[in-house]
């Protein structure tokens, strides 16, 4: 009996691998026809701290197709907001908005643009990689002309306070990604977006996307900076 509900259960993964899946229209209308791979992170609802994620190619069909099983992930404590990104979407009605210490993780579309960790880089790893060190900081000072960067306070003149240490304590930040939410670093709109190793699957984050370790390395091992891969973070049901 044991085996025949593994059996299920293996066959049930196997279904969500190599299966198509249609974004959301207004996701579709601006995703640069240049990205080829997408992480399609889903919720129930803007209130929950519990997501889903996908991960997505682009097919020769111009298609989008799942190749892995279903990843669960946590996100912000107090669920989701609108986000800031380079791309041209409009917020749905009544649909708070993300600001700075706000507990939210983004809605919206946002570029990949590069790993980090304070493990040294993986050899599998293609995107560019920040080797963290104490000497490593998330800027959150809004104040600060660095505000929304990570630095190096060696290089970096220090102009904030109350920074975010790279190398907090447990194993958060022992691989991650960096999520270009507020791109242009507007002071308030958010900053230091990742997608980082989970606290306990029941934790939720600060604003960030957090998994697994062994899931998460399986997705930096899979993201291409040739792809241009995009974070798609979005409600289910959202209009």
């Amino acid at each position: 009996m044991h085996r025949f509900l593994v059996l299920l259960l293996t066959l049930a993964s196997c279904a969500h691998m190599h299966a198509p899946v249609t974004l959301p229209p207004e996701i579709s209308a601006v995703l640069p026809q240049s990205c080829k791979q997408v992480l399609y992170v889903t919720a129930a609802d803007s209130h929950t701290t519990a997501a889903e994620v996908r991960i997505l190619e682009r097919t020769s069909s111009n298609t989008w197709q799942s190749v892995s099983a279903p990843i669960l992930a946590r996100i912000g404590r107090n669920g989701l907001a609108w986000g800031h990104g380079e791309f041209a979407l409009s917020a749905p009605a009544g649909f708070r908005t993300k600001r700075e210490g706000d507990g939210c993780a983004p809605v919206g579309i946002f570029r990949i643009p590069q790993a980090f960790g304070s493990d040294p880089k993986p050899s599998a790893i293609k995107l560019p990689y920040i080797h963290c060190t104490p000497h490593h900081w998330g800027i959150d000072d809004v104040r600060s002309k660095h505000y929304n960067q990570i630095v190096d306070d060696r290089i970096v003149p220090c102009d904030w306070t109350g920074p975010e240490t790279m190398i907090p304590g447990g194993s958060l930040y022992k691989l991650g990604a960096e999520i270009a939410h507020n791109p242009r670093r507007t002071p308030g709109l958010g900053s230091c977006i990742f997608l980082h190793i989970w606290l306990t699957p029941d934790t939720p984050t600060a604003g960030c996307t957090a998994m697994s370790e062994s899931d998460l390395l399986h997705i930096l091992t899979w993201l291409d900076p040739s792809a241009e891969p995009c974070l798609v973070q979005w409600v289910s049901g959202a209009q």
